[in-house]
């Protein structure tokens, strides 16, 4: 009996996994139709959204970047926060990707994996660790060390995985373009309605961007992105692509964020200097320029010089002339704002020079080493922001190895542009790659310098995803296109 029922089985795995399927199908319809009620569908649902993962996750890995644009942070028990749908999505990817590398070793090459950029990355990872055991905060550092694996993973695995040939950086990049021109249209629409004024940018951008200066840099290192896929595209995509050029420059201009602005001229700066293979000439200008500036300031406490007037530190929401005029007379609120917890950032590291407070506890960990010389009338801080420096946060939070190790990354990246654009030919594809994902980082770096925006989903995945470019590209013009 048992033999004649096993003979009327399929023999083939896939033909069961099917019949299984059937008849999950019939039995949750036919549940569905007794009980009128839908719900007997979802095993069906689960099961479809199973296969599609372990099946087909890279379409999960697209739809991360078609809908990264509106992810919107959600707070949790704890005073712990969320992106939505962003970190589900990574959460869920970090555990395909893995998968996929156990099952499949030979998809990735070793010599990529061996990468200096991705030794430095891990490093860096495994002192956040050493960080996290002596953190003021353990909760929220452990949170930090969770987000920064579930950003590794996807970000640089799964572009080692999935983003194989140039066309795959135009898909990708293309996808987060067509999101991000959306909310561009969505805040014009919006922003329209009070004349496009200067004090009404931040309600307008919100709620898919926290303010406007992610709204803006998102908007900017995509510009790149744009110029280069234009070069590289032919016929009804080359017209989309002028169209999202068009739609992130408005975006940008009517942003009114100076750092976002000044960025574009920088990252052709920057250009130039790799044409020139000057980057490691601009490495060590920049190297003793930040020295003899914190040797002067630090020197007899020359810092208290430059303490704002409370009285005279304003905000010029109404007049966008006027904001830029008080930013070179210093006595622009915001600019002021960042003096005040640079100065309490630097004290920090004074005090835990080693391992700093931990990652992620910046806030309210700071309020103890603040001078009251550089405070100004937004210092309560109620929206719990940082440093506005990304390499004083790390300094504050991980210590002198922590920041060390960052800037030695970001040297590593910036000598490999230049490398590889000497290797690479004029006019080719893997060129205009290396030229948007290098602009495109050095519009992220600069942005580093007034806000800290590494673990922003909308700009910590592209500031990961150039670096692990970088490695791809390294690999093509040694001739080893990946199949």
């Amino acid at each position: 009996m048992n033999q004649r029922l096993a003979s009327l089985l399929p023999q083939d795995p896939a033909q069961r996994i099917f019949a299984g399927f059937v008849l999950l199908l019939l039995l949750s319809g036919a549940t569905a139709l007794l009980l009128d009620t839908p719900v007997a569908l979802l095993p069906v649902a689960l099961v479809v959204g199973l296969l599609v993962v372990f099946t087909e996750w890279r379409l999960l890995y697209y739809l991360l970047f078609l809908t990264l644009a509106f992810s919107r942070e959600l707070p949790l028990p704890g005073g712990l926060s969320m992106d939505v749908p962003s970190e589900p999505l990574l959460l869920v990817l970090t555990g395909c990707i893995l998968a996929t590398v156990l099952m499949r070793r030979g998809d990735v090459p070793g010599r990529e994996l061996r990468h200096p950029l991705i030794i430095i990355l891990l490093l860096m990872l495994l002192w956040s660790v050493v960080s996290t055991t002596f953190s003021v905060d353990t909760t929220k550092s452990v949170k930090y060390l969770l987000a920064k694996t579930w950003y590794l993973v996807p970000f640089g695995l799964g572009t080692l995985l999935l983003v194989r040939r140039p066309a795959d950086v135009w898909r990708l990049a293309g996808l987060y373009a067509i999101s991000a021109s959306l909310t561009v249209l969505i805040t014009a629409a919006k922003h329209a309605a009070h004349g496009f004024s200067f004090e009404s940018v931040n309600e307008a951008v919100q709620p898919w961007y926290r303010n406007h200066v992610i709204y803006a840099t998102v908007l900017a290192l995509l510009l790149p992105f744009a110029l280069y896929s234009i070069r590289s595209t032919h016929g009804k995509e080359k017209t989309a692509w002028w169209v999202a050029l068009c739609i992130l420059l408005f975006g940008l201009i009517t942003s009114y964020t100076r750092a976002s602005v000044l960025s574009l001229p920088v990252a052709g700066l920057f250009y130039g200097v790799v044409r020139l293979r000057q980057t490691r000439l601009l490495l060590v200008a920049a190297l003793v320029a930040v020295l003899a500036g914190a040797s002067y300031f630090l020197s007899q406490n020359n810092y208290m010089l430059y303490a704002p007037n409370f009285e005279k530190t304003v905000f010029n929401g109404e007049n966008f002339e006027k904001h830029l005029e008080a930013t070179y007379k210093l006595q622009d609120v915001s600019g002021m704002e960042r003096v005040y917890r640079w100065v309490a950032a630097a004290r920090m590291a004074a005090d835990k020079p080693l391992v700093g407070s931990g990652p992620s506890t910046f806030y309210p960990e700071y309020k103890r080493y603040t001078v009251r010389s550089f405070r100004t009338y937004v210092s309560e801080n109620p929206e719990k922001s940082t440093t506005h420096n990304y390499f004083l946060l790390v300094l504050a939070e991980q210590g002198f190895p922590g920041v060390l190790l960052f800037i030695t990354l970001l040297c590593a990246a910036l000598i490999t542009i230049e490398t590889l654009y000497h290797r690479t030919e004029p006019g080719t594809q893997p060129r205009y790659v290396l030229l948007a994902c290098g602009m495109s980082f050095i519009i992220i770096v600069f942005h580093l310098l007034l806000n800290e925006l590494v673990e922003v989903d909308k700009i910590g995945s592209f500031f990961f995803i150039n670096l692990f470019m970088l490695i791809r590209v390294g690999s093509w013009t040694k001739g080893e296109v990946v199949k």
